[in-house]
């Protein structure tokens, strides 16, 4: 299948494919394209990380399936299918940009006949006991001590990374404890009621061009990053936090539309997948029952 994509990749009349390298082709799709969408830092900074790789350094007539298959086997060391593809979203992408706004005599995508056999995988990480103490005690050595708040913050919300850091005090109502969060991922604004712990971990006012938090997108990442392996906790996202807060809410006794209002989902199969009971939770219920 990838042999075959290879053959038919490039036109005949393929000679200026030779002197444009995919490193190229990334350098303007970074600087054009990139900074316009709405996680265009997060996509700069997964596209900065792949200019390193040898693949870069190809000619587009040289560069076929082949090639982004043995890429793809290299990176599957390090990161799940999942991530993967969609770390690879923006350069497919890039191929029907260059070929539809650039002129580039580039007939078929490279990318859509690449296959990820590996069985996908469902992430199931719940905090751990003992976690979270772990975490907030690591957090004590960070130079900003928003993300100690953040983390709190998350799991009183299950708010995706990106949301919390764009947080505006304007959006928020304090004597209602409401938050609308005007720009998410599925690109429906929602507003979510506030529990007591979420309004205690919100900072004082203080804030950086009216931000809640003084942490971009990027640093909470770094900053996680650091914090995790200072506390000695392996296979733990950020966004295992989401995970977390989803299942205690449905832990609490809360519907799914009640869920589904914090969290934003508009498909209940998708949140249902983030809803992962504790063995506790469940033994505690069965008890509860039979009592």
């Amino acid at each position: 299948m990838e042999i075959r994509a290879d053959r038919s990749d490039l036109p005949a009349d393929s000679g200026v494919l030779k002197t444009v390298k995919l490193v190229d082709l990334m350098i303007r799709y970074r600087a054009e394209v990139t900074p316009k969408k709405r996680g265009g830092k997060i996509e700069d900074s997964v596209l900065a990380q792949m200019l390193r790789d040898p693949i870069c350094k190809l000619p587009l007539s040289q560069l076929g399936t082949t090639d982004f298959a043995r890429y793809r086997d290299r990176r599957l060391a390090c990161v799940a299918p999942t991530t993967l593809k969609r770390q690879l979203n923006p350069i497919q992408h890039m191929f029907e940009v260059a070929k539809r706004d650039w002129a580039l005599p580039i007939t078929n995508n490279p990318i859509k006949a690449l296959r990820f056999s590996a069985k996908m995988r469902m992430r199931t990480r719940r905090l751990r006991p003992g976690e979270l103490h772990r975490l907030l005690k690591a957090t004590r050595l960070c130079r900003n001590r928003a993300i100690a708040q953040i983390i709190q913050f998350a799991l009183a919300t299950s708010m995706r990374r990106g949301e919390i850091a764009d947080m505006q005090w304007k959006d928020l109502d304090l004597k209602r404890r409401l938050l609308t969060i005007p720009v998410t991922k599925n690109g429906h604004a929602r507003t979510i009621p506030l529990s007591n712990d979420a309004v205690k971990a919100l900072p004082r006012r203080c804030s950086i061009e009216g931000r809640v938090f003084s942490m971009t997108g990027n640093a909470i990442h770094l900053s996680w990053d650091r914090i995790t392996e200072r506390a000695g906790i392996d296979d733990l996202r950020f966004h295992d936090l989401r995970h977390e807060a989803i299942s205690r809410f449905f832990e609490l006794g809360l519907t799914i539309p009640e869920v589904a209002t914090i969290s934003g989902h508009r498909d209940a199969t998708m949140l249902l997948r983030y809803a992962h009971a504790t063995s506790s939770a469940v033994f505690k219920k069965l008890n509860r029952v039979a009592a």
